[in-house]
């Protein structure tokens, strides 16, 4: 009879052969998960960029809307590099879509409503905000043409836009100074730019929102995917159907989207966003590479410290 100190090391070892071996089991799975997944990602992309150069403009968004919800089903066992990699071309797709709308469709003009607070006894008028205009340097997921809708160079005023106005529209705020920001109804995309000290309430954007190059803001945002670059001192309120991500960011921190006003459930509706999927506490931070330790780069905001009442 073998004496209990080796019985407990024969154990121990035994042990840890099953782990490895249910380890390297993992990883073939995992792998080949992979595999099928770049494979049918590849193909669904070039699907719709045939379409797109076809012009059958209908089928090519519910084609891509399909690709967005392949990788955000599949995000659980992808690499990090991978996810990246399909985020990158599924924005490229949208900037693509956008493009060839403006290209094939008529231009319509928007009237924007700016309700702006008012100025100070004996001070000048300030000039109302601008439609938002691309400048130099696009940002990702943004294509050439002109915005569709959206403001730029505004300061200290209540921006609103509305049902009419965004639906399955690509929006742009840019260069916005402490400015109020309500989008209710349902865009296409989402770019928010160069804000500071702003606070931005949206309605369910059908496929992402790219935050870059913001400070001091206050953000509720729901939508597929959520890509926030160049990015310090915001709260995001958020609903997302994949993980979200940061990049070059700092003292960012999230909580659940709370945002509410009549109408949104037909918003969520034509969306097509899943209210029962949120990640809105799973952040994929690109600058943080460590597995064994959380990024210092983000947060969650205590349930004492969220917002629930926004108006």
């Amino acid at each position: 009879v073998l004496p209990e100190r080796l019985q407990r090391r024969e154990a121990e070892r035994q042990q840890g052969v099953e782990r490895q071996r249910q380890k390297k089991e993992a990883q073939v799975v995992k792998e080949e998960q992979s595999e099928f997944f770049l494979a049918a990602f590849a193909r669904e992309r070039e699907a719709v960029e045939a379409l797109l150069a076809a012009g059958t403009l209908e089928e090519a968004a519910a084609r891509l809307q399909a690709l967005q919800k392949l990788l955000t089903g599949s995000v659980r066992f992808l690499a990090p590099y991978e996810v990246r990699q399909g985020q990158e071309a599924v924005a490229r797709l949208q900037g693509d879509l956008a493009a060839r709308r403006e290209q094939l469709q008529p231009k319509k003009k928007f009237a924007f409503r700016a309700l702006k607070k008012e100025a100070a006894p004996g001070s000048a008028p300030r000039p109302p905000p601008a439609p938002a205009a691309p400048g130099p340097g696009l940002a990702e997921g943004e294509s050439g043409g002109e915005p569709l809708c959206g403001f730029s160079g505004a300061q200290d005023a209540e921006l609103e836009l509305g049902p009419a106005e965004l639906r399955q529209r690509d929006v742009l705020l840019s260069e916005l100074r402490g400015c109020r920001v309500r989008l209710r109804g349902n865009p296409n995309t989402l770019r928010v730019r160069d804000c500071r000290g702003c606070t931005v309430l949206c309605g369910p954007v059908s496929t992402s929102v790219l935050v870059d190059g913001c400070s001091d803001c206050l953000l509720a945002l729901a939508c597929q995917q959520l890509r926030t670059h160049r990015t310090r001192d915001c709260r995001f309120y958020v609903q997302v159907t994949s993980r979200a991500v940061i990049e070059g960011c700092s003292e960012v921190s999230f909580a659940p989207y709370y945002w509410s006003y009549p109408g949104i459930e037909g918003d969520f509706e034509s969306s097509g966003l899943d209210r029962d999927s949120n990640n809105w506490n799973l952040v994929d931070d690109f600058d943080w590479l460590a597995t064994d330790k959380p990024s210092p780069n983000w947060s969650l905001i205590p349930e004492q410290e969220r917002i629930t009442c926004w108006d």
